[in-house]
């Protein structure tokens, strides 16, 4: 029982050593601008200033969410976006814009998509029941 003990201890402890190596990007944290995040051809990631003096994150988001749609004006065929907004994440998705404190890290959604397209604050619209 003893060694059952002891070797559980050293798994949970070799675990959160492990949990600690885990790379973990970071975004800049420059107050009031708004990053588009691309990806370098070596793999590396670049950190794109799209607009400055920005009040909020939201406004990032559809700041962002303007860009996208110029980008599928030009040929890109994704419908995803990755941009930054002092130091979280900003992704937009097919469903909404969704936001993490890393890249690789969770994401919650902060914004969703109505049934035209438009972004709301989740909850922000209610379905009236058909009769």
């Amino acid at each position: 029982m003893r060694k059952i003990v002891l070797a559980a201890a050293v798994l949970a402890v070799s675990g959160l050593a492990l949990a600690g190596c885990q790379k973990e990007t970071k975004a800049p944290f420059d107050k009031g601008v708004c990053f588009y995040l691309a990806k370098n051809k070596d793999g590396s990631l670049r950190f794109n200033p799209v607009a400055h003096n920005v009040p909020q994150m939201e406004e990032c988001a559809a700041t962002l969410e303007g860009t996208r749609v110029r980008f599928q004006r030009l040929g890109m065929t994704t419908n995803s976006m990755i941009g930054s907004y002092q130091g979280s994440f900003i992704f937009i998705e097919k469903e909404g814009i969704y936001v993490g404190q890393t890249l690789e890290g969770p994401r919650y959604m902060s914004l969703v998509r109505t049934g035209d397209g438009r972004l709301a604050v989740p909850g922000a619209i209610r379905r009236v029941p058909a009769q």
